[in-house]
């Protein structure tokens, strides 16, 4: 169990601009987020896409505006918890949060935190499903969402089910020969063609020629097991033919798509599946929780990067008035504060 003054739940711009605020207060964060990596929205729906409202930065790439985030926190070194999903939130009898979170459907990660900060943006970005009676049982044993550890594939029978970049690159590197490659892999989308670079096309492309990755076109229909595993997959072809698809392991990578997810499960004032705030500190109706960016709503809210900013600035502030109530109340600047220039590792100006 991991104990911190402040978790905040979404590595989006809006989360890890409350991280900044929060390291300004002197309030060190951990950071959860469902995604591989930080960026949130920015990084799984419009990475190379170009960004002009952002103040100062006439014009930037999603990614480029995550990394430029990612630098300005670094002083703070908050700890980064990616491809967990927040499951539970629980109020504890000293008035802290129990957070649990899981990976690959498995129980990850618990932390107990003074308060918590929602930053979750149009909700978790998570697997689209697989809708196939039988194989949910699996799920963190023999079959995965996106990702899946090493040990499930090394020298195994992987199916990756998907036909974009995410399976094909999967693919690419388990038929690749190192420590985790499979025994055998097979790509299975629905028809014969992918969307993916022309580079990993390529790649595919010779590694089919060479036998090291198998390609069906076709979908599952059902699954088979053998003493209680998961053994085989039936596909149906495109022209009515069924395959039989032996396997250890099956990796399913459809794409992803936002969910509000477990948000909804917490107990929260809610309106139009959205949290409700205090405009005044971003607080929900939880003592300790506060929601920032998109999964918010209120008199006059808008769905912006720059109002997300302004939201998790207030919030962090609320946030360490909860934490240290003895601190001074004094705004201080980082153009001319000596504490926040140091807590910025920066030699204070006017010093040699």
């Amino acid at each position: 169990m991991i104990e911190t003054d402040a978790l905040v739940i979404g590595a989006g711009p809006v989360g890890l601009f409350a991280v900044f605020e929060l390291g300004l207060q002197g309030v060190a964060a951990q950071v959860v987020d469902v995604l591989e990596e930080a960026g949130g929205q920015c990084i799984a729906l419009y990475p190379d896409k170009p960004i002009y409202d952002i103040p100062g930065v006439p014009v930037c790439t999603g990614r480029e505006l995550t990394h430029k985030l990612l630098q300005q926190i670094a002083p703070f070194k908050p700890g980064m918890h990616l491809g967990q999903q927040v499951n539970a939130l629980e109020r504890q009898p000293d008035g802290r949060w129990l957070v649990s979170t899981t990976r690959f459907q498995q129980p990850a990660q618990q932390f107990l935190t003074h308060t918590v900060i929602i930053a979750a943006g149009v909700g978790a970005f998570v697997p689209k499903e697989l809708r196939v009676d039988g194989f949910g049982e699996f799920l963190g044993q023999q079959a995965f969402y996106r990702f899946a550890p090493p040990a499930a594939c090394a020298g195994k029978h992987v199916v990756i089910v998907g036909g974009e970049d995410e399976a094909v690159a999967n693919a690419l590197t388990l038929a690749t020969t190192g420590p985790n490659q499979a025994k055998s892999v097979t790509l299975l989308h629905r028809r014969d063609v992918l969307q993916a670079s022309s580079d990993q096309l390529t790649k595919l492309a010779a590694l089919r020629e060479a036998g090291r990755i198998n390609f069906v076109a076709g979908q599952i229909t059902t699954v088979h097991t053998t003493d209680g595993v998961l053994s085989s997959v039936a596909v149906t072809t495109p022209d009515d033919q069924t395959l039989y698809l032996p396997m250890d392991t099956l990796l399913i990578c459809l794409g992803i798509s936002p969910k509000l997810g477990p948000v909804a499960q917490w107990g929260l004032e809610m309106e139009r599946k959205q949290l409700c705030v205090s405009v005044d500190t971003f607080a929900t109706s939880a003592p300790g929780i506060f929601a920032v960016g998109d999964v918010i709503t209120y008199p006059g809210k808008k769905k912006l990067i720059v109002s997300g900013f302004h939201e998790a600035t207030l919030a962090a502030f609320a946030a360490a008035a909860l934490i240290h109530p003895e601190a001074s109340t004094v705004l201080q600047y980082t153009t001319s504060s000596a504490l926040l220039q140091q807590r910025l590792g920066v030699k204070p100006m006017g010093n040699a």
